[in-house]
């Protein structure tokens, strides 16, 4: 053999059938558990701002809990495709399930918001091992054609997970103290291990990518400092000060540096390059909007079924449960619709109606009949299910096998991303507008109220509560719930954009990507190849 011949692929021979979807399940069960923590934490926002009952967070704090976690995801994730190249993607999946179990463990026993933020983000870097790993996975165990299902079955539950977290954690949070919504991941997670160690091939990369570490540090930074700016300017209620706009404009210098210095490399952990092609970069892009929006919605929501309303965490989860019964009818049916008609009109029409109920939040008070609400989450989950699980599948599926562990983690990455700023862009939104409104009904009360009053709602019905002032709990929750319609107005923006860019680019082309007849008639989007890597200097 000549030694300009490439290597081989590290690949076992195709496995049967029922060993092929034995190994999806295995997949199917890791990401779950990983999709699933990224909103477990909304429902016990409630309780953790308590200061008896929880750690007494700042709404700040809670960004940064939800934040650290998706940040470290985001940030890690290429680095995590990385290494399951390098070492083989069954001993990646085992040691992100490790690592996500041991912070858990210890995330559960923290006693301030600090630790608490702290095994958030160390749990968000064993996610970031699990998912680009999962990803390769399942493209060196399914044959091209059988990979845009198989993928579309991981979206489907990725968007189950997002939905069940809440309820999961209203459960928990109904018998137990809040740890328990981090205690419980242990014993799924040794399980996890047993069947990952049984089931899964470690199969590897024939390409071999380096760790990249400025790409990890400049993408990490870059995030961070994006985020904390517009965390910042909710604690301050302005974007005025230096502090705030000088840490986003530092951390949007840092990513395009980021990119700069990953165009230059050969074989990137992160290829930009990738979303040179329209229609991978927008599909991308859609779903950056589509987990910026959920992501920015949660935060208010939370607040608004248990403080503003009163209801129990458990209850607050069953009025959630048609949402994620939604996700779970809505994605199979968007793949088939997707498979007659066309991604484009599938998911652009859906995502507008996911936006329309996003945006129906702001006419929503405390006493709107409470059906409502379980009405409007089963048509935006059902909606938000034939966007996930066709776009994800079109984007991935389109992907040549050697492309496939970086083509993950772009996808992965951005979604990511758009949690990030979702949680931080969701939480100022809220945050500014309820100090705004709040401080004009403040006067005439003593400084040590007001300030606390004005960090948010639950410490201002916490002080309504021990100093028997209903006025000053009216005044909060009114203050809120204009708050809440604001953020409610942005979100079904978030989303409609996504919409948008989804319609334009997913158009049909005489080039590359353009469509070819399916079936039944309709077209079906075809992407253009992926650019190979430049050659190596």
């Amino acid at each position: 053999m000549s030694s300009a011949t490439p290597p081989m692929p590290l690949r076992p021979s195709a496995p049967p059938p029922a060993r092929r979807r034995l190994i999806l399940g295995v997949l199917v069960f890791a990401q779950l558990l990983i999709w699933l923590d990224g909103t477990i934490l909304t429902t016990a926002f409630e309780t953790l701002s308590d200061p008896v009952l929880g750690l007494g967070a700042t709404p700040g704090q809670l960004q940064w809990a939800t934040g650290a976690y998706t940040l470290a995801f985001a940030g890690l994730m290429f680095s995590g495709g990385a290494l399951g190249d390098r070492f083989g993607h069954r001993n990646t999946l085992l040691a992100g399930m490790a690592l996500f179990g041991l912070a858990s463990a210890f995330a559960a026993c923290a006693t301030t918001p600090g630790q608490l933020v702290a095994w958030r983000a160390v749990m968000g870097a064993g996610a970031a091992l699990l998912v680009p790993a999962t990803m390769a996975v399942v493209g060196w165990t399914f044959e091209p054609a059988q990979r845009p299902a198989a993928f579309a079955a991981l979206s489907s539950f990725a968007g189950v997970g997002i939905a069940a977290g809440p309820i999961l954690a209203g459960v928990l949070l109904s018998a137990f103290w809040w740890g328990s919504v981090f205690l419980v991941n242990v014993p799924v997670a040794l399980l996890g291990l047993g069947f990952i160690a049984r089931y899964v091939p470690n199969s590897r990369s024939p390409e071999v990518r380096r760790l990249d570490p400025a790409g990890l540090v400049l993408s990490t930074g870059g995030l961070g400092l994006l985020a904390y700016g517009l965390i910042r300017a909710g604690q301050d209620a302005s974007f005025g000060r230096p502090a705030v706009w000088g840490s986003a404009a530092a951390g949007i210098a840092l990513i395009a540096a980021f990119v700069a210095v990953e165009l230059r490399m050969a074989h990137p952990s992160f290829d930009p390059r990738l979303l040179a092609q329209r229609r991978f970069a927008t599909g991308n892009v859609t779903l950056m909007m589509v987990f910026l929006a959920l992501t920015a919605g949660s935060f208010y929501l939370a607040f608004y079924l248990q403080g503003a309303r009163g209801y129990s965490a458990l209850q607050a989860s069953l009025l959630g449960l048609p949402g994620a019964l939604g996700v779970v009818v809505g994605s199979p049916v968007g793949v088939r619709l997707a498979g007659r008609t066309s991604v484009r009109l599938v998911s652009s029409v859906s995502l507008a109606v996911a936006a329309l109920a996003m945006g129906s939040v702001s006419l929503f008070d405390a006493t709107t009949p409470i059906a409502w609400y379980s009405a409007v989450m089963l048509v935006q989950g059902t909606a938000i299910g034939m966007v996930i699980a066709p776009v994800t599948g079109a984007v991935l599926g389109s992907l040549p096998l050697e492309r496939s562990g970086a083509g993950s983690a772009v996808n992965s990455t951005l979604r990511q991303t758009g949690s990030v700023l979702g949680i931080a862009a969701g939480g100022t939104i809220t945050s500014i507008v309820y100090r705004r409104t709040i401080d004009g009904s403040l006067t005439g009360l003593p400084d040590p109220v007001r300030q606390q009053a004005r960090v948010s709602a639950e410490l201002a019905r916490h002080l309504a509560a021990a100093t028997h002032d209903t006025r000053l709990a009216a005044v909060a929750d009114g203050a809120f719930l204009h708050a809440m319609h604001v953020g409610a107005l942005w979100t079904a923006g978030f989303a409609l954009t996504g919409a948008a860019a989804l319609a334009l680019g997913f158009r049909s082309g005489r080039r590359g990507g353009g469509p070819v007849k399916g079936k039944g008639g309709g077209a079906r989007s075809t992407p253009a190849p992926a650019p190979a890597p430049a050659p190596a200097p």
